[in-house]
């Protein structure tokens, strides 16, 4: 009978003793898997039990809480109405014979629309024509005639008459001359009629615009052994939801729901609609020729919205207010940006010294410019116009947006708009940006989570293993997005 060597019982795993009291990998048994560890490092270290937090607070949400409201909805679909402008004004593309532009048909009058352009002009109108190509040239004309189509039955004619100039050729001596096929420009700004003369004919109606969004479903799950969560680890975990002890699935669990949670809102920022037919996600998540996706922040903007690139100077800022005028003309917005675009604003204002205002008022700090150019403020008054600036992580993060370095910022106005509810049958006062969740008396699908299998007080489903399941279903609604901007770099 001998030692069974396949055991490891034999030759230089037997203990060998020592005739000094010495630490040896001879007479001591080495369970460490490294060859070079040995027992050098039977010593216990000094351990830092907790995780260093080398990246502070990784949750990149909070931006919708701070901008926006979450209201139930019941449908697949949220659908709204907004407001036309009230005036007839017409902006010629510049692009000869262009659907969307306004030509002269020779200088007798005679002007020719695209059929992009709705003509709403009647007989009998006041209007005021400008050269597109640089503004400066302009004329008060009655409009004396709206015809049929023109010339290849694209466009509709209407003929106007100068106030103040026999044709708009200015041969009679005048300054203002305007050249055949030139693309112009039109306001209407009143009416004018002889005395004793019939009432104008034609009506204007007010299109509805309508605009709609729908709820996405957002899923995420995590999943671990029974035999896993029973095992103890020297490590201790704290993470940002609140997770803290000595199992590291605890921290696993954490992170799978803070990571949830900012989906919630990067979803409602970044999603888009889909085109059905021109994409085969469809085909994947949805039956052929149903909608699948959402509108979300960024796609509303880039749609209905403002664009502006590279904003690096007041004078650039000074173009935002001027566009600003044209939309909505809110006094109170909000700048959310990326670091570099605070860090421009931030110059910008402190280039505003108190020996040069610049048209700068620094109200929302008690007027006092001493305290508006401490770098640390977080609101300025430019024109008519309150900001109020605010890092926003997502742009900064470099597992976020802030890896892209596409868009620098957004502008948000503040307040609530008037809007139709189709649902309720009147109008309501929203929020301009706002979240809807699918919610019943049945079910809340705003933030879901449930556990399911053997472990603890969850319910068991005949597999030896702990599952948690997040779900919510929700959309963005963008209301008056004409008064939003994105700030992107190009």
């Amino acid at each position: 009978m001998g030692f069974n060597t396949s055991l490891g019982l034999a030759g230089s795993y037997s203990l060998t003793p020592m005739p000094s009291p010495t630490v040896s990998d001879n007479n001591y048994i080495d369970f460490t898997a490294s060859a070079t560890a040995g027992w050098a490092q039977q010593y216990l270290p000094e351990l830092y039990e907790q995780e260093i937090e080398r990246y502070g607070n990784r949750s990149i949400s909070g931006f919708l809480q701070m901008v926006g409201a979450e209201m139930p909805m019941s449908s697949d679909q949220v659908v709204w109405s907004e407001q036309n402008r009230l005036h007839i004004a017409y902006k010629s593309s510049g692009a000869a014979d262009g659907a969307d532009s306004i030509q002269l048909i020779g200088t007798s009058g005679t002007c020719s629309i695209g059929t992009n352009l709705t003509n709403s002009l009647r007989v009998g109108n006041t209007v005021i024509i400008t050269d597109t190509a640089t503004g400066l040239k302009t004329l008060k004309c009655y409009v004396s005639q709206t015809s049929g189509t023109a010339t290849g039955g694209n466009n509709t004619n209407f003929t106007v008459l100068p106030y103040t100039q026999t044709d708009l050729s200015g041969g009679d001596g005048t300054a203002v001359a305007f050249s055949d096929n030139e693309q112009i420009n039109v306001f209407v700004y009143g009416s004018e009629f002889a005395k004793g003369s019939a009432s104008m004919v034609g009506e204007l109606k007010p299109q509805f615009q309508q605009y709609n969004n729908r709820p996405i479903i957002i899923k995420d799950h995590f999943k671990i052994s029974g035999s896993d969560t029973a095992q103890i680890g020297w490590v201790e975990t704290t993470d940002e939801a609140g997770q803290v002890g000595y199992s590291w699935y605890l921290k696993s669990a954490g992170e799978t729901r803070m990571r949830f949670e900012d989906y919630l809102e990067t979803s409602m920022v970044e999603a888009v609609k889909g085109v059905p037919g021109a994409s085969t996600v469809d085909s994947t998540i949805a039956d052929a020729g149903d909608s699948f996706g959402s509108e979300g922040l960024f796609a509303a903007i880039e749609t209905r919205g403002n664009v502006f690139e590279d904003l690096a100077s007041l004078a650039d800022f000074d173009l935002l207010l001027k566009n600003l005028d044209k939309q909505g003309a809110i006094e109170e917005n909000m700048l959310y940006v990326n670091r570099s675009l605070a860090l421009t604003i931030d110059d910008m204002v402190a280039g505003l010294n108190s020996n040069y205002q610049g048209g700068a008022s620094f109200g929302v700090f008690e007027n006092s410019a001493d305290m508006a150019l401490n770098l640390g403020f977080s609101g300025f008054r430019r024109g008519s116009y309150d900001f109020y600036k605010s890092d926003w992580k997502y742009l900064n993060d470099a597992a976020a947006r802030g890896g892209f370095g596409d868009v620098s910022g957004c502008l948000i106005p503040a307040g609530t708009s008037s809007v139709y509810d189709q649902s309720l049958g009147k109008n309501i006062a929203r929020p301009f940006l706002h979240v809807r969740y699918r919610a019943s008396q049945t079910d809340d699908r705003r933030m879901k989570s449930w556990v399911t299998g053997s472990v603890g007080s969850a319910s068991y489903i005949g597999d030896d293993i702990m599952e948690v399941h997040y779900l919510s279903e929700r959309c963005l609604v963008v209301q008056g997005a004409n008064n939003f901007v994105m700030l992107k770099e190009s």
